[in-house]
Formats: C-alpha cells, sequence, structure tokens
C-alpha cells in the first residue's frame, strides 16, 4: 500500500460465475510492511446487498479496517510531530497557551514557539455502521517549548480520546466526506 503497510490478499472462495456477474470473494488483510505476524482480529463472515445494476461492486469488511488500523499504528504512523514551521502557520506559542493555562503563563515569560507530539495510545477502533463508520482513537498530546538554544521543554501533556462519525456520499460523480465529532 505504502511505505508503512502492505496487503495480502487470497481467494477465500471458489469464483462464482454467472451470465451476467462473477462473484469473487478476497480476504484482504493488511500488516505491518515487512511484517507478516498474525492479525489478532478474527474474520466475521458478512453479507452484501444485491447490487446486480453495478457495473463493479466492492464491499470492505470491518476485518479489513481492523486489521489496517493495526499495520498503521504498529508502524507509528499515529504518532507525529507539529514542529515550529507548522504551529507558526498557526501563530501557536506559549503566549497562547499562558492565556488559558495559568501555570505555563508563570513558566514561561518571554514567549517560545511550541512543539506539538500527538501519540496513539491504542490501537484506533474501526466499527461499520448502516450509513457511516466510526473511527475511535486514545492518545495523548505533549505541548513542548522549544527554547533559543533549539532544545525543548514539556510544557503539559492532556489525554485524548477522540469518537467520530464519517459517512461517505457521491455528489456529481465525487466522493465527499464528512466527518462527525461525536465525543
Amino acid at each position: 500500500i505504502d511505505d508503512l503497510a502492505e496487503v495480502d490478499y487470497s481467494l477465500s472462495s471458489l469464483p462464482a460465475v454467472f451470465q451476467p456477474f462473477i462473484d469473487l470473494d478476497l480476504k484482504g488483510t493488511v500488516f505491518p510492511a515487512g511484517n507478516y505476524t498474525a492479525s489478532p482480529y478474527v474474520v466475521a463472515p458478512f453479507t452484501v446487498t444485491d447490487q446486480s445494476d453495478s457495473m463493479l461492486f466492492l464491499a470492505f469488511s470491518e476485518y479489513f479496517f481492523q486489521t489496517s488500523s493495526f499495520a498503521y499504528y504498529t508502524a507509528g504512523a499515529f504518532n507525529m510531530t507539529i514542529a515550529e514551521e507548522t504551529c507558526s502557520y498557526f501563530n501557536i506559542s506559549t503566549e497562547i497557551f499562558g492565556s488559558i493555562i495559568p501555570e505555563v503563563a508563570k513558566y514561561s515569560v518571554t514567549p517560545y514557539p511550541v512543539m506539538l507530539k500527538l501519540m496513539a495510545n491504542e490501537i484506533p477502533v474501526i466499527s461499520l455502521e448502516q450509513d457511516s463508520f466510526t473511527v475511535e482513537i486514545q492518545g495523548s498530546m505533549e505541548v513542548l517549548a522549544v527554547l533559543p538554544d533549539s532544545t525543548t521543554q514539556s510544557l503539559f501533556t492532556m489525554n485524548v480520546a477522540a469518537n467520530s462519525s464519517i459517512s461517505l456520499n457521491i455528489f456529481d460523480q465525487k466522493l465527499m466526506g464528512s466527518l462527525c465529532l461525536n465525543r
């Protein structure tokens, strides 16, 4: 798929050939790149509604998304550092945090740029629903002041738990998504 994940796919049953179509069932498992370990998830069978009026119909199970989440988590894709260059675009500094959190204002009288370290603490959970899918992610964010000598000083760390629903629709032959932060 990319530098972090690979997909292994195989037929899960013999192809069914009918006059107007071929039914081809594949089992796809996503692994961290170069690490073909057993998946911690169990494949659950699922049914697909009849879509005989479509030229091509693809269906993805929760298993595919769960193994994808596991592979990217294992590879560290959910850990990122937002450095000064990006933060300066948003103008984030210790002065901004100091106006919200009094302890930061006491520590940092001189405004310094900040660095944000975002880390997933657990494998994100992806659940398929009728018209959308839900992503639950638990992580932490560490806020660090970037001092004049380029060293960093941790200001605070906070835990974050997010639950979002994502719906996909096709409008004017374009795939459009809507994101809703549930909590």
